[in-house]
Parts: C-alpha cells; structure tokens; sequence
C-alpha cells in the first residue's frame, strides 16, 4: 500500500481511538454525580473500595458501619501509641470537620484502630474525645480489625519488638464515605484541612 495511503489510514485510526476516548470520558463523567468533586481515582471505580464492617466502639459495643456513618463521615485507620503521623493526620481531619461546621455542614470525624493487641475501647474512646469531641473511636478483634481493613485497602503491620512498646507500618490515607452512597473519596497526608473541607462540601452539595 502507498506509504501515504497508510499515514492517512494511520491518522484516521488516531483520531477514531482519541475521539473513542473522549466519548468514553465524557460519558463516564455524566454518570458520575460527583465528577466536579474527585480530586482522586481507585482502580476498579470508587465502588471497589469500601462496604460493611462489625468494630467495637467506645463503650464496648459491637457496632456496624450502618451505626456509625449516619451522616458524611471522614475514616482514618491508625493507632493510638503512633508517635506521629496519626496525631497530626487525625487533628488535621479534626480541623476540617470544624471547618465544615462553621460553614453549616456537619461531618463526623472516626479513628478505627489497627492494633487491637494495646487499643482496648476505652484507650480508643479516650484517644477519640481528646482529638475531637464528635470523634468516634472503633477497635474490635484482631479478625474484625482486618476484615475493616481489607474493606478500604488499608495496609498495616506490626514491626517486632516488646509486647508493649512497638510501632506499626500502616497507610496514611483517610477516606470520604456518605451514607447513601458509601466510599466517595480519599485524601492524602499532605491537603490541609481547608482543601479536604472544600472537597467534602462539593461532595455533600451534590449528594
């Protein structure tokens, strides 16, 4: 065939794939009521992520997310003896949801544990209340823990050391879920509590 016959065909084939492509966004955009509001992308779509879990709150009782996510809530997976990377990403979740009030919009802070060997209910509920007085603290069994974990993804793992003075590797992510419509977003380390307050009010707004 002509090399210029193939070009063109070539060309035409390129234009045909990226207009397929745009298509194919534009369309995936229109179906997604919250296409303004995602600043992130999960494999598989935000449905893969998330769904059930059975956890033990404060006050030692079993709970399901049904109980817990009532209203807009921001879920951080962690552990109460982290040094430092818990603290400062559990106040900053802190700090949005107080954002979010000021503004008329009221969102639930919850901490669930990934070490269920030291955060008892009660370490778990006293950690909660000093960082935010609407938190809600979660721990569970070392079985519930990891089926909660697995729900979102979460990565975490004990490193050797004494039974009591230990550290655990876990993944710093915290994630958006409404009740209606389940895990919706999730947030890095590094937004600030006004950005993760903006993204959440788009997500309310248009829930």
């Amino acid at each position: 065939m002509n090399p210029r016959l193939i070009a063109l065909f070539s060309v035409a084939a390129l234009i045909g794939l990226m207009g397929g492509i745009w298509f194919w966004t534009q369309s995936s955009k229109g179906d997604d009521q919250f296409a303004q509001c995602r600043a992130s992308a999960v494999a598989g779509g935000a449905g893969a992520l998330g769904g059930p879990f059975e956890l033990v709150n404060a006050d030692g009782e079993t709970v399901t997310d049904a109980d817990v996510i009532t209203e807009p809530s921001i879920l951080y997976f962690g552990y109460t003896f982290c040094p430092d990377v818990c603290p400062l990403d559990v106040n900053r979740n802190a700090l949005a949801v107080d954002v979010l009030a000021d503004r008329g919009m009221s969102v639930t802070p919850v901490f669930i544990s990934i070490d269920p060997k030291r955060d008892t209910p009660e370490v778990v509920g006293d950690f909660s209340a000093n960082m935010h007085e609407r938190m809600v603290g979660l721990t569970g069994s070392p079985e519930q823990v990891k089926a909660a974990s697995q729900a979102y993804r979460t990565y975490y793992r004990a490193q050797e050391g004494d039974d009591d003075y230990y550290l655990v590797d876990h993944s710093t992510f915290s994630y958006l879920v409404l009740p209606e419509h389940g895990f919706v977003e999730f947030f890095r380390r590094e937004i600030s509590p006004e950005q993760m307050a903006d993204t959440v009010a788009c997500f309310v707004e248009n829930a």
